[in-house]
């Protein structure tokens, strides 16, 4: 497994990189998931340290955490504790679906927009209808059953998760609702009419 630590705007020193590797790695092999890499990144947050960690599994579901601290190798700790929760109540979950895969994950690589959220008042008219673009990304749609999905969209703590159903091909959703529950939207599963 491939492991990166990263500082953004602060120095990443040789004994806090060395401490970061080796609790990935033991945190990794405590639960025996197969991983294909994993980064650290520390930076500074006003009075705090902010510790993420992401660790990306062989079965293509990507674990991910942040913490903030005084310190940061109690920043860290507190992370990697929300990692190490998080893997071990999927692990059974995740044992379950990558058992059957003999392949690894397809995914197709989807162009990623994210527009200003600036709102103008009622008697403002905006001088364009086009959104103005605040960033350009690329994110890679996955080919996963809707149990995988559901549970890369808890692990991620993401708000949806779009992806490929592997029963049909077709792009489906999934996504947290208002009241708690998980709402699935699949336009190849249309009710008969009525």
């Amino acid at each position: 497994m491939q492991i990166q630590i990263n500082g953004k705007q602060m120095d990443v020193g040789e004994a806090l990189s060395a401490h970061a590797s080796e609790r990935i790695s033991a945190t990794v092999a405590k639960y025996g998931v197969p991983a294909v890499d994993a980064a650290a990144t520390f930076s500074r947050e006003t009075h705090n340290f902010r510790a993420d960690a992401q660790v990306h599994l062989q079965t293509g579901l990507m674990v991910k955490a942040h913490a903030l601290a005084p310190d940061v190798y109690a920043a860290f700790e507190s992370c990697m504790e929300r990692i190490d929760k998080q893997l071990r109540r999927y692990k059974r979950r995740l044992k379950d679906h990558s058992s059957g895969r003999r392949e690894p994950i397809e995914a197709v690589a989807a162009s990623y927009v994210i527009f200003s959220g600036e709102e103008h008042h009622e008697d403002e008219e905006p001088a364009t209808l086009d959104p103005v673009i605040v960033a350009e990304m690329t994110m890679d749609i996955k080919k996963v059953s809707v149990g995988e999905a559901v549970m890369q969209m808890e692990l991620a703590h993401a708000p949806f998760l779009m992806f490929r159903n592997e029963r049909h091909g077709g792009i489906n959703v999934v996504y947290r609702r208002e009241d708690g529950n998980i709402g699935w939207v699949d336009p190849e599963n249309l009710p008969a009419s009525s």
